[in-house]
Parts: C-alpha cells; structure tokens; sequence
C-alpha cells in the first residue's frame, strides 16, 4: 500500500543579522509548506542569521538573538503539525557550531551541528565555528532558560543523530558536507535513512549549479531516497550572490527544481512522494550485505509524516520525474548580477547606480547587467509582486508609482556619463555610449574631464618635481594608470554575454561593442597610434583566461603552467613563445597583485578570477625573477639541444 509523504524544501532570501525580515520569511515558508500540505519543512544554512554575518558569528548577542527568534517561530501556531529543519548557531561547552535545529510542535528534539566546514575559496567557516567530526556521536544538551520557560525542556540532544518518526526516518546534511568524499547520506542510508535533508548556504558561480545537481543525483542514484535540497539566495551582505535552486530527488531521480534567479523572497518547492518506492528501490542483495554496518541513534517522534493509501483514498498524486533546467553561462551573466543589484539597491537604500560609460566592452557589460536588473524588476511588477513593487516605490521615494516597461525604470534608477579628454577619447567611444545609453533609457551626460585631468597631474609635477608621461611618449609601464579589475568575469564569458544580450533584449547597438577594437584610452590617440589592450599586454583575453584558471583553479605555478600548455598548446606556439607568455602573465600579475589588498568588492562569478586577498590569499610583493624561470630556461635550452641533435 502507499505511503504518501508531501516534503517542501525552501530558498529564502535572508539577510544578514536582519533578524525580525529573516524570521518573518521563514514564518512565511511554514505557511506555504503546510498550505501544500507538507508535513516536513527544510530551510536554508544559517537562516535566523542570515549566512553572511562572518565575524558577528564571533559575538554572544548572534546567538542570544537567534535563540530568540527560534522562541517566536516554537510559539507560533503555524508552526504546529509539521517537522521543521531550521539553522542557527549554537554555542555548546562555549565552542560554536553552525546547527540545524529539529523542531515539532514547540519541542526541540535534536540540534544537529555540521560535522565538515566549508574552508576554501570564499569559505572561512573554521574562523567562526568548530566542525563537529564525530559520525554518530551525540551527547546532552542544556537548553537557555528562555527556551526551558517556553518549551517546558531543560535539556535537549546535539550531535550526529537522527529523528524516528513513526512511518519513517529523517537525517540531515548541511552544505558543505555533500561536497566530501564521504557524504554522511551514504552511511545514513545504510542505517534505514529514508529522508535527507540539505540545507545550504551555497554561492552562485557560472556552470557550478550542475555540480551540485550531479552530486544528489548520483547520491540518490545509488543509495535511493528522498533527497530535499534547500538554499538561501540573493544578497546576504556580502560580495556573493546565494542562487536558490532548491531541488527535491527520489532514488535517483529529480521531481522538482525551484529557481535559480528570482526575485522572490520566498520560495517554497514541494513534491509527493511514496515511502514504498524508496523501500522497493533498496531490496537489492547488495543494500541488505552493506546496511547492517552503520548505526545511528534515533531520536524518536510520535508523528506520521505520510499517509496510507491509494491515490483515491488520499486524494494525493505522486510527483512525477523531470528533466533538470540550467542556464547558459550568457543566461547567468545576465540574470546573476542582476539579482545581486537589485537587493544591494533597495537594502542599501540608494536612489540608484551611477556608471561612468566608456563606449568599450566592460561598461557595456555592467549596463546591460543593469538593463537586465531593469527587466526582472519589471517581470516581477507584471506578476503582481508586492514586495518588488514596494521596494521600487521606496527607493524612487514615490508612494504611487507603477512603471510600464523597463526602459522607464531605467531611467529612473541608471545614471550614465560619458567623462572623456580632448587627447585621449575618440568620437567612436563616445559616441558609442551615447547610441547605447539612449537604446537602454539610461539618464546620460557627456563631460569632458580635461581640467580635472590637468590639476591632478599639476599638483603630481608640484610635489614630487617630476612629470610621467604614457609608454608612446617615452614613458614606462610605471607611470600607467592604476586600474581596478571589472570584477569576476574574464573577457570571453563578457563578450559571449554581449552577444547574447545583443539577440536577447534586440539592442543592434552591441555589434559596435564586439567589433571595436578593445582600448582603454587611457594613451593620446593619434593617426599612427592607438591604444589597443591586447597588444600592450602582450596576451590576448584568452590567453589571459587560460593563464587565469591555470593559476587559481588548477594551483600551478610558472614552471607547472609552462609544462601544461607546452602540451596543449603545441599545434599553436613553440615552447620558447608559451615561455614568453607565461613570464609575461605571471610578470604582470606580480606588480598588480598590490591593488588586488583594496579593490572595491567585486561580485564573485568564476573561481579564477583577480578578486581581492579575501579570496585569493596570495602575498603582493613577489621576487622579480625566480627559480621556476631559470627552470623553464634549463627545459628550453637541453629542448632546443635535443631538436638540433635530430636535425644534425
């Protein structure tokens, strides 16, 4: 016979230590869940707090305010009939842990703490909590009076357990533990484990939503169950943009996938499934040798999450299997940053953004990203959102307002200028960012900044008695510019993301962008000279990407990159020219890498690219010539030995 259970998974858009929003968007994801008629309810990492508190985590009022939240959603009577997964941190022996707490009807059986922290890349969980690292132990946990008064419990159960219910049992993953060797649903499932719940604080970057889909996937591919993946999503504070996704599969199969990119504050996703076929799917003789190996203390609830029953009996439908839905990375480019605006926009509470518009690629991309933004907010008031709308009418500071197309909200909120010199600019440039600022509505100004250019540069001469001048008048690369970085995307993804914008939001106007010729204008231009970026670098931007991954994602070093694209790259470059390449890429980003310690916050996107020492912990002051080139140049000289052997 069936056994029915509904499960409803979430992503909410928290903010961090935005106490009394964040609880009002979980009350809000119970209300929806039980309005499905679920009867088990998992939300994101760290909801109560928001994921990206960092040092806050470091203070005793995080965990007072969040056990004070956790009293208001124990005594709200949405709160009643349904198993809430919720995550918080809890300090215990006066170590802190990043927790999820198992509640049912204003108990709290079990505070779960992460047994494996997130430590790389943006990651720094070891700076805040301790990883519990014992499978399967738990011990006694003294509840604060204010929970005690409420609830009636002096003492409750933390540690690596699971919840019995009385047609079924539950564990839980939190985020980072999925992503190890040994994920704990493996043993869990061993142990009888038919439901498992994720909660995750995980970051949007291009192309990693597969990954994260192919981990489940195959997790529940091979052990069955029903797997409930639940994300944040949106900004919550810093410099990384949560992408939601919540994802619920059964023995291998995906049944339903929320959004990557929304609007939405709250998102619940909910499927129907039947215990039975999880059963079915584990009487193998494999499963039976392996299961009896594994054993975890269960914590027993007197509550049934399904019902029995056929469908004419329940009135219930199980959810049928889907295909999964990703973005092209020029998708992403789009809808990402977009997201990641709009909420830095209406929390920070500014009137709008201000972008200087170059008429070359970069400016471009971050217009189009703001058009993009434009759209989505325009989509969102076509559908009726009272949250968008309300924000819209709170940063234009008009009560009755209600746009019609994103043009108009353009024009409200993106300022655009075009601040160019008599030397440097040319009538191309500018007149490129014009064409552009008027196809998107953008409220657009042209200034020259001559006068600014000459006073600086007067009081420079002034103080230090010496005039610089630009390469093509005699000068040296130490006298250029100091530019920051656009920020986490590489070139090649920015002129994809043009290209598909140009199609996708009908602007002709970015074929001028993809055919100029790539310039900062930052020399005087003149008939026998112009600036053209990848010449004066000596890399092409995918030279450059190549350079970049081979440097942060796969952790190699001048010599090692040398090694590797003498094999790849062999039907293109000899040995000796990839050399020049690779000095060149690691020479430059040696005397940049200083800017890189107080870069403005670039939204992070891909893995590689130049973000600041946050991310990529590296030192800024480097030997000009070392070890690794004198060994390329050892390699090249016995190479080029061996080849005149073989030709002699």
């Amino acid at each position: 016979m069936p056994n029915f259970i509904t499960v409803a998974t979430c992503s909410l858009n928290q903010w961090a230590l935005d106490w009394e929003g964040n609880l009002s968007r979980i009350i809000s994801s119970i209300e929806q869940a039980k309005a499905e008629g679920a009867t088990l309810r998992v939300g994101p990492e760290l909801e109560i707090t928001g994921y990206a508190c960092y040092d806050h985590f470091l203070e005793a009022d995080t965990f007072l305010h969040s056990w004070e939240m956790l009293s208001k959603i124990l005594c709200d009577p949405v709160s009643r009939d349904i198993l809430l997964d919720i995550g918080m941190p809890v300090s215990h022996r006066n170590v802190s842990y990043n927790s999820r707490i198992i509640c049912f009807n204003g108990q709290i059986l079990l505070i779960r703490p992460k047994l494996y922290l997130a430590e790389s890349g943006n990651y720094r969980e070891f700076r805040f909590f301790a990883p519990w690292g014992r499978p399967g132990h738990h011990e006694e946990y003294i509840l604060p009076r204010m929970i005690q008064n409420l609830t009636g419990q002096k003492k409750t159960t933390i540690g690596d357990a699971v919840i019995g219910c009385k047609d079924t049992v539950v564990g839980c993953e939190t985020c980072e533990e999925l992503f190890t060797p040994c994920a704990p649903c493996s043993p869990m499932g061993l142990d009888g484990v038919e439901i498992f719940t994720n909660s995750s604080g995980s970051h949007h970057e291009l192309r990693k939503l597969k990954t994260r889909f192919d981990l489940i996937n195959e997790a529940t591919r091979k052990a069955g169950g029903i797997y409930l993946y639940s994300n944040s999503k949106g900004c919550s504070g810093d410099r990384l943009y949560y992408d939601g996704s919540a994802m619920i599969f059964m023995n291998g199969n995906l049944l339903q996938q929320g959004s990557q990119f929304s609007l939405d504050d709250v998102e619940v996703t909910t499927a129907t499934c039947d215990l039975e076929e999880v059963r079915s799917f584990r009487r193998t003789p494999t499963w039976s040798q392996q299961a009896p190996q594994r054993q975890y203390t269960r914590i027993e609830v007197d509550f049934a999450l399904s019902v029995q029953g056929s469908c004419l009996e329940t009135n219930l439908l199980p959810t049928k299997p889907r295909e999964p839905y990703f973005h092209i990375p020029e998708e992403e480019i789009s809808q990402g940053p977009a997201c990641y605006l709009w909420d830095y926009l209406r929390r920070s509470r500014q009137a709008g953004f201000f972008l200087p518009l170059s008429g070359g690629i970069d400016s471009a991309s971050t217009a189009l990203i703001v058009f993009s933004m434009c759209r989505l907010v325009a989509k969102a008031i076509e559908n009726k959102n009272a949250q968008v709308i309300a924000d819209l009418r709170m940063i234009c500071k008009d009560d009755e307002w209600l746009p019609d197309s994103p043009e108009e909200i353009c024009n409200r909120l993106f300022h655009t200028c075009y601040m160019g010199t008599e030397k440097n600019s040319s009538k191309e440039t500018r007149q490129r960012a014009k064409d552009l600022a008027k196809r998107l509505s953008s409220y657009h100004t042209d200034v020259n900044i001559d006068s600014i250019v000459t006073a600086v540069l007067g009081v420079f001469t002034a103080v230090t008695r010496f005039t610089p001048h630009y390469t093509s008048q005699g000068g040296t690369v130490a006298e250029g510019p100091d530019l920051n970085p656009i920020g986490g995307i590489s070139k090649l993804d920015l002129r994809l993301f043009i290209a598909w914008a140009k199609e996708k939001f009908d602007l002709p106007i970015m074929s001028e962008f993809l055919t100029a010729l790539p310039t900062a204008e930052l020399v005087p231009f003149s008939d026998s000279y112009s600036q053209n970026d990848e010449e004066e670098m000596g890399l092409t931007y995918k030279e450059l990407s190549v350079l970049g991954r081979l440097r942060k994602i796969h952790k190699l070093g001048p010599f090692g990159a040398w090694e590797k694209l003498v094999y790849e790259w062999q039907d293109i470059m000899t040995p000796q020219e990839i050399y020049e390449k690779v000095k060149t890429f690691f020479h430059y980003y040696g005397i940049n890498r200083h800017k890189m310690v107080t870069v403005t916050p670039a939204l992070h996107l891909e893995n590689y690219s130049p973000d600041d020492n946050r991310f990529d912990e590296r030192p800024f002051l480097y030997p000009y010539l070392s070890w690794p080139y004198k060994k390329i140049e050892m390699a090249l000289k016995n190479y080029n030995m061996k080849i005149a052997e073989k030709e002699y």
